[in-house]
């Protein structure tokens, strides 16, 4: 089954991927691996969630938001491949949790993007995972995450980097022509006195 079906099918409707707002970029490929920038869980239009869990959030609230974390992972990768079918599999999430110092259930509030892309994809949703807490994140955010991803192995480069222009090639200048050398001074014959 087609991804874009399944998530018909699971009633889920992607977000607009959000643009970075610092000096990077959403995705680096390497190979056939394809490195995602962290995310957290602000979605367009909506005020961005901030505060730590434990404290401000639930572990229910702070799942939904790893969720939400998750689908604005899934719309990035989408506009940076194009069809998120040329996903092979997830390999790895790194969860990190801005929560109280006392706090222990990370892994449980990072399991609702880790769920998420089991959802999605089944077995290649799948992934090693580290989920850790964090004093602060980001503008006070709860959660961000960032993930690897292979892609299949004759998937062509992901579609922004083919977007950026190529550089144009300039025509190199025509040299102008040599200076023909001046002719060389014939040496003064020395007169005998």
């Amino acid at each position: 089954m087609k991804i874009e079906e399944r998530l018909k099918e699971l009633g889920i409707e992607l977000p607009e991927a959000t643009t970075p707002v610092g000096s990077y970029v959403n995705a680096v490929r390497t190979g056939n691996l394809l490195y995602m920038a962290g995310k957290g869980p602000g979605l367009p239009g909506k005020p961005l969630p901030v505060g730590k869990v434990g404290r401000d959030f639930s572990l229910e609230q702070a799942n939904r938001l790893a969720r939400d974390t998750g689908l604005s992972i899934l719309a990035a990768l989408k506009a940076e491949l194009g069809d998120l079918d040329r996903v092979k599999r997830i390999v790895k999430v790194l969860g990190m949790v801005n929560a109280t110092s006392e706090y222990g259930s990370q892994p449980e509030v990072i399991n609702g993007c880790s769920d998420l892309f089991v959802e999605v994809f089944g077995d290649k949703g799948r992934h090693a995972r580290s989920a850790v807490g964090m004093g602060s994140l980001p503008r006070g955010i709860p959660v961000e995450i960032e993930v690897i991803v292979e892609l299949e192995d004759d998937a062509p480069p992901p579609r922004a980097a083919i977007a950026r222009p190529a550089a144009k090639a300039t025509a190199r200048p025509k040299a102008a022509p040599k200076a023909k050398a001046a002719p060389k001074a014939k040496a003064a014959k020395k007169k005998k006195i």
